[in-house]
């Protein structure tokens, strides 16, 4: 292997690329499944294959080119129309889509020391080309060839033949475009160049006879054959060309046979149509964007971020100045330039600031992607009918966010195909369609996100999560007799819960939900649950679309305790509300009020604290905060407002103190202790 390529830069883009095509694999082998055999779908998958095998040639990586190379001998055959799509062929290019991951965790481990055994795998595939078995298809096909065997010669030059060749190699499609032209049409030949004009927009034409463009104007030219590279497939192009071309009595696509190309002409294009008969390729007319992307190191654009956090401290430390240098000196004109000033570089590292958080956003869909795999292969495991549902793919989140975020979902979708969907039996008997739904939902609201996942199953029981968490003690039982409803289907989260009988690889130990729980406590999210029995069961869950640039800033909501300032992160407000003291109640020693129909305690930081109550007033005011599943409401005696506060560690001095994160100078040179969320719902 060449040096060069031994290279972090050049391994780092391979990788990069492999685990682009592999994820591009198991979508098509997975809508392949799900909606048989269409001619964009098998080229696709060609075409990654062919990517691969030649991303790993280049790097010397032999046994994924030998793979690959493989898989394009299959994929060729059922692109061809000799090899029908089929429950084992589908198992074989999955099960080849998990040797490929493999091959890429021992490239990335050790490059030189590759332990994945492909012979498995390889004696699958060749056992499929040696039964070679033609499906409806193959007497259209061989008519096909009879028909290329009478086609047109073109006299091809050299740079010609290395186009169509270049065309093959990437999944393009090289058709004959026979037209006759109506016998009563005036100027033939200009009718022929017209035609021509109009493929072009459509494709290449590479070459055309006769040569129409030489012609005379009188020229009688009935017949023409136009050599075309073209995205669409022989229907498209056929059906389009009849409908738009004018003066043309027949049009008839083929593929060029051509016997000097290494590559071999797709049969299955003219003989197999989707069924609602659409093409779904590129048609003329729609315009082809170029996205210009360059991959980056996250390294570099982490460090990047440092720095703008670092300069977003400086701003406000210089505008904390500025603001006191005025109080001091309000009639001098110098403290006037550098207010100014200061405003001035605020709304430019604001501006830097949105661009740096920009580039770490990416399409949930990248996200998505994965689960139509997973929801397959668990669907089989348990023998259930789901159809899933993805929307919103193209919602930006953080790319930080989205990772952490992967591992949740994963958990709640598990949970909801193996406890929420009935068996298809079930279903049937319920009155519901045998195979069920299962929905995510990503939608953008203001600076959060909304990740739903929906099922239309059983639901969720409370009286058998109440029994269960008594059984594995939990809760004893005079606890779970004073839980509300919504509290005891809050339990599912808690560590080692569980209502599955036995053990199984999908689910039974009781961490799944524990998991979904502690990420999104991690990332400052909430998660409600809605469930109705019989009908089934949401899961919603809020989160900020983007990390704070750093973690010593944080938008806080001032409030005041008696005479005591504090700030609650901006990301753990739920809402605002006051209550009448007659609406304020005391469950087992709790206080308690009905907010949104939901029972809600209520914490008093001063008891905690060690503050005065203060004189009692008509209204309570309480900020509701929440921390996944978590809802509580904190009473204030004042709300002073939200901006951007820099946090400072409390030091080893003080040392940890429970409910407190940190502490912040305000523009008044007063201190306000920062509330840590998570330990205040634990007073």
């Amino acid at each position: 292997m060449a040096n060069i390529f031994e290279s972090p830069e050049m391994i780092g883009a391979f990788i990069g690329e492999v685990e682009e095509q592999l994820q591009l694999l198991e979508n098509g082998i997975v809508e392949l499944e799900q909606n048989g055999e269409t001619t964009e779908v098998v080229q696709e998958l060609f075409r990654v294959a062919h990517t691969l095998k030649g991303s790993s040639a280049t790097m010397g990586f032999e046994k994924m080119k030998t793979l690959t190379h493989e898989m394009e001998n299959v994929l060729d055959r059922i692109r061809n129309g000799f090899l029908e799509i089929s429950t084992p062929v589908i198992d074989v290019l999955f099960e080849c889509l998990d040797y490929l991951n493999m091959l890429k965790q021992d490239f990335v481990s050790d490059m030189n020391n590759i332990k994945t055994e492909i012979t498995p795998v390889i004696t699958k595939l060749r056992e499929i080309l040696s039964k070679n078995k033609p499906n409806n298809n193959s007497d259209k096909a061989e008519n096909i060839k009879v028909e290329q065997r009478s086609q047109t010669i073109f006299a091809l030059d050299a740079k010609q033949q290395e186009q169509i060749n270049q065309a093959l190699s990437i999944g393009q499609n090289v058709f004959v475009c026979e037209v006759k032209i109506l016998e009563d049409s005036q100027m033939k030949s200009i009718r022929a160049c017209l035609i021509m004009n109009i493929l072009n927009e459509w494709g290449t034409v590479i070459s055309v006879v006769p040569n129409v463009v030489e012609a005379p104007i009188n020229a009688d030219i009935s017949k023409v054959a136009f050599l075309t590279i073209t995205q669409m497939s022989a229907d498209a192009l056929e059906h389009k060309a009849q409908n738009d071309l004018m003066d043309v009595s027949e049009v008839r696509v083929f593929p060029y046979l051509d016997p000097n190309s290494q590559f071999q002409m797709k049969v299955e294009e003219v003989g197999v149509r989707d069924k609602d008969n659409t093409p779904s390729a590129k048609t003329a007319g729609e315009e082809k964007k170029a996205v210009h992307t360059v991959r980056i190191d996250v390294d570099r654009l982490e460090r990047m971020m440092d720095l703008v956090g670092e300069l977003v401290i400086e701003q406000i430390r210089i505008a904390q100045v500025s603001n006191n240098l005025y109080n001091q000196y309000p009639s001098d004109e110098t403290v006037d330039d550098l207010i100014g000033i200061s405003n001035r570089v605020s709304v430019l590292i604001n501006e830097l600031q949105e661009g740096i958080m920009k580039t770490r956003m990416i399409p949930v869909e990248q996200l998505f992607s994965r689960f139509p795999r997973m929801v397959r292969d668990l669907c089989r495991s348990l023998n259930k009918e789901v159809n899933l549902v993805l929307e919103g793919g193209e919602t930006e989140i953080d790319r930080t966010i989205m990772e952490e975020m992967s591992d949740p979902l994963i958990h709640l979708i598990r949970n909801a195909i193996d406890h929420g969907i009935e068996n298809p039996e079930i279903r049937k008997k319920l009155g519901k369609p045998e195979r069920g739904t299962l929905r995510v939902t990503a939608l953008p609201e203001d600076s959060n996100v909304i990740i739903t996942v929906e099922d239309d199953g059983a639901g969720i029981d409370a009286q058998e999560i109440k029994q269960s968490a008594i059984k594995k003690q939990i809760v004893t039982e005079e606890e779970a007799e004073k839980m509300t409803e919504q509290q005891l289907i809050n339990l599912i989260f808690h560590t080692g819960f569980s209502t599955s009988q036995k053990v199984s690889d999908v689910s039974g130990r009781g961490v799944g939900m524990d998991i979904v729980r502690t990420h999104i406590e991690k990332l400052n999210g909430i998660i409600d649950v809605e469930t109705c029995a019989g009908s089934g069961t949401k899961f919603i869950v809020k989160l900020p679309i983007k990390l704070p640039l750093t973690l010593a800033i944080l938008k806080g909501l001032l409030v005041k305790i008696n005479n005591d300032t504090y700030a609650l992160p901006m990301s753990n407000v739920v809402e605002i509300v006051r209550k009448p003291r007659t609406e304020i109640e005391s469950i087992n020693g709790q206080a308690v009020a009905v907010i949104r129909d939901k029972a809600t305690p209520l914490i008093w930081l001063h008891d905690y604290f060690g503050i005065p109550r203060g004189k009692e007033r008509k209204n309570t005011l309480i900020v509701l905060v929440g921390i996944a599943e978590k809802r509580f409401g904190l009473v204030v005696d004042e709300l002073i407002g939200n901006q951007e506060i820099v946090v400072t560690n409390l030091g080893s001095y003080i040392g940890k103190v429970e409910g407190i994160s940190g502490a912040t100078i305000l523009g008044d040179r007063s201190v306000a202790c920062i509330l840590d969320v998570v330990g205040v719902s634990k007073i």
